[in-house]
């Protein structure tokens, strides 16, 4: 054993370190047991579990790492066991930095100048491990569902501009009530939520109201015949998708950076625009109805392809008339090119 402080304080910090790897590889494990294979003696134990709790690289499971099936067995949560989920570093990096911008943000002005610098540093410190490892991506299988949770709430907490996702079902492991307040937590933080959802989930009334409730808190929702797979994109720069989607119980892929999310966002931004905006069931079936013979005149001439000159020739008005209808028309099918609202139109039957 190493006498010296200075020597204990390096050797405990190996010891966590040591630790936190082997408990990283397994995703969630039982902090007691993972320390007894690594014959760490119980004063180690507790210095190495208190450290690591410190810095936020660990967290207890609990009730919101449970699935719904389990909740619904009654089956009680690990919120009183040992067991321990891991936490990404440069996640744990950024809570400390949130929480301590929350902190001095209720106290000075100069306090919050002083988090700026911090933040600047840090920031450029993010910034060179990412052109480090810039020539690749990396790449995490998670195969235990509490490491899956715990993922899912890491890109909840740090997601700044986009969070898109595609669902195939509904109703899985998942819990609503707590997708619904990570969505409300994103939203309102003014990230952009978008959501694909397989169309047929509208005919089950469960799923319908849960797509409403989603709609109602802000999240962009839209239906598509075909959702080839479980799918979360946040920020271009995290993907989560399932190993096989065929087999939800075989455990997720997380992908981090933009060399390869940019993949999966594309595949994601097609299915997006194929995809047709949800509407409740008293507001669904009215789609079309309202229009004028001018406006549905303007649809149909779209749809078939001719240009906003001749469209206006052919109605007897101005092209900025035409254009000016074309952009409300746009808006009320959540189309983002005349293209797309000519198919949209068509495919709700707004032409028949």
């Amino acid at each position: 054993m190493v006498k010296s402080s200075g020597g204990n304080g390096a050797q405990s910090t190996e010891q966590a370190l040591s630790l936190y790897q082997e408990l990283r590889a397994r995703g969630a494990s039982s902090f007691k047991e993972v320390a007894a294979e690594m014959k760490l003696a119980q004063e180690e134990h507790d210095r190495c579990r208190d450290e690591l709790l410190r810095l936020g690289l660990v967290v207890p499971t609990g009730r919101q790492h449970a699935n719904r099936l389990e909740l619904q067995e009654g089956q009680t949560p690990e919120a009183e066991s040992d067991a321990v989920t891991v936490i990404a570093p440069e996640i744990a990096l950024l809570r400390l930095l949130e929480h301590e911008r929350s902190r001095l943000r209720d106290h000075l002005y100069q306090a919050d100048r002083s988090y700026s610098a911090l933040e600047t540093l840090a920031g450029s410190y993010l910034r060179a491990e990412t052109v480090a490892r810039a020539s690749g991506v990396e790449v995490e299988i998670l195969s235990d569902y509490r490491r899956i949770q715990q993922v899912l709430k890491d890109i909840s907490d740090t997601v700044q501009d986009g969070l898109s996702s595609m669902h195939p079902v509904v109703r899985g492991r998942e819990i609503p009530e707590r997708a619904l307040s990570r969505d409300r937590q994103q939203i309102d933080r003014g990230v952009q939520v978008r959501s694909i959802f397989g169309q047929r989930l509208t005919a089950v009334p469960e799923d319908a109201r849960y797509l409403e409730q989603k709609a109602e808190i802000g999240v962009q929702v839209r239906l598509s015949p075909v959702v080839p797979m479980n799918m979360i994109i946040a920020d271009h720069q995290f993907a989560v998708l399932p190993v096989d989607p065929e087999d939800p119980s075989a455990g997720a892929i997380l992908a981090r950076g933009p060399a390869l999310v940019r993949s999966y966002l594309a595949l994601f931004e097609h299915c997006w625009h194929s995809a047709t905006p949800f509407a409740s069931p008293e507001t669904g079936e009215q789609g079309g109805d309202g229009l004028t013979e001018q406006q549905r005149a303007a649809l149909q001439m779209l749809a078939s392809g001719m240009k906003d000159e001749k469209i206006a020739r052919s109605l007897g008005v101005s092209l900025r008339t035409v254009s000016r209808m074309l952009s409300e028309l746009m808006q009320e099918l959540g189309a983002s090119s005349r293209f797309e609202a000519g198919v949209r139109a068509t495919r709700l039957g707004w032409l028949d």
